[in-house]
């Protein structure tokens, strides 16, 4: 029996948080602490919940696609995954904004996991990498209870694949889901298993392959700058180079008229 039986408590009452919408798209202001005690509250209730680490590409898929729009604004939590977003944020009033990027907050959360046994899953990328990742987890963070971990085929799955896996998520005892898709397919995998998974679930991109080791991350003054795009662009051309210099001009412009608007709103 996971030690999950043990960990259920009565729903968590949260304070409110303090949003706006880009281009039609929620974005929570958040912080690494206050991301970490909802889905805490949530993992130790047993909550049904989704969470989206969010960029400049989730916003333009939401702005490009309706559906993909009511999936985001959906999320129980939106985090400002990028420097652009907290930048937004703080131009259109959440002054105290500030950057919660997935794979940080994915690795906070193991830690506090294992030191309060709560079991996690994880869910997406290949094998190999998920061999490499619970090696990294077993190395960083003995004490923490994986209960769950699987690398879906990189294809659509059937109605019946899709009702196995979120049976055997349920069967595991897993508190925690880390979802290692990439957006949006990991958003919408997210938002079709609430009320199925009874667990707070996080899309966090790219954290997998970071934690285990198989990519590296952008340096840290790259990161402040908002220029880590620039990093993963020349890392990974060929699989980025849409999301990156097709969707971040866009929102540039598209973000920009909408500041400017929202300016003239006031001072009319």
């Amino acid at each position: 029996m996971s030690r999950a039986a043990d960990s259920i408590r009565e729903p968590a009452v949260l304070p409110p948080l303090e949003s706006r919408y880009l281009l039609g798209m929620r974005v929570d202001g958040t912080s690494y602490a206050d991301a970490m005690e909802r889905v805490m509250a949530w993992a130790h209730a047993g909550e049904s919940r989704y969470l989206c680490a969010s960029s400049v590409n989730n916003v333009m898929e939401a702005h490009d696609e309706r559906a993909f729009q009511e999936v985001m604004n959906g999320a129980d939590l939106v985090t400002p995954d990028g420097m652009p977003l907290v930048w937004g944020l703080k131009l259109l009033g959440v002054g105290h904004a500030t950057r919660t990027y997935g794979p940080t907050l994915t690795q906070m959360l193991c830690e506090r996991a294992a030191r309060e046994g709560v079991p996690v899953g994880f869910y997406g990328g290949a094998q190999d990498v998920l061999d490499e990742l619970m090696e990294a987890c077993r190395r960083r963070w003995p004490d923490l209870e994986v209960a769950y971990c699987y690398s879906p085929p990189f294809r659509a799955l059937t109605h019946d694949e899709k009702a196995r896996v979120a049976a055997d998520v349920e069967a595991s005892g897993a508190r925690i889901i880390f979802v290692g898709l990439g957006t949006p397919k990991q958003d919408r995998w997210m938002a079709e298993n609430v009320g199925v998974v009874h667990a707070p679930m996080l899309g966090v991109g790219a954290a997998f392959d970071f934690i285990a080791g198989r990519k590296k991350q952008a340096p840290a003054l790259l990161q402040r700058l908002g220029l880590e795009w620039l990093f993963r662009l020349v890392s990974e051309p060929r699989r980025l180079w849409r999301r990156y210099l097709y969707h971040n001009p866009r929102f540039a412009v598209l973000f920009g008229v909408q500041v400017l608007r929202e300016k003239l709103r006031l001072n009319s």
